[in-house]
């Protein structure tokens, strides 16, 4: 069995948040919190709230045990960008390009590994 959490148009970019994203997939929970609170990254943070809610999400609605879940998917997808303007000399101007993140954890019972 499965559960998700996914957290939508969160301010840092998809290719940063995919680093991160690498390090903790096909781990258990437990490995992987350890890894986010070490990581110095700003999207460290945002998937250890995002795994937070998915191992919430797996106790309360689908009845498993926290002990035994392993991340079987953890991704970020590219966002909506928000684009800005930068005054620049003569009268120009330079487009701030502000990247957005869709963040995705998937956890599983512990037999839900062999996806390796």
């Amino acid at each position: 069995m499965e559960a998700k959490a996914e957290a939508k148009v969160v301010r840092v970019s998809s290719q940063k948040a995919n680093l991160v994203a690498k390090n903790i997939r096909y781990k258990t929970v437990e490995e992987a919190f350890a890894i986010l609170d070490n990581a110095s990254q700003k999207s460290a943070g945002l998937f250890k709230k995002v795994l937070n809610s998915a191992v919430a999400n797996a106790t309360e609605n689908h009845g498993m045990t926290s002990e035994g879940l392993v991340i079987i998917r953890a991704f970020a997808n590219e966002g909506p960008t928000i684009k800005r303007w930068r005054a620049r000399a003569k009268g120009r101007a330079d487009q701030k390009l502000k990247r957005t993140a869709h963040l995705i954890v998937v956890v599983a019972d512990d037999y839900g590994r062999g996806n390796k």
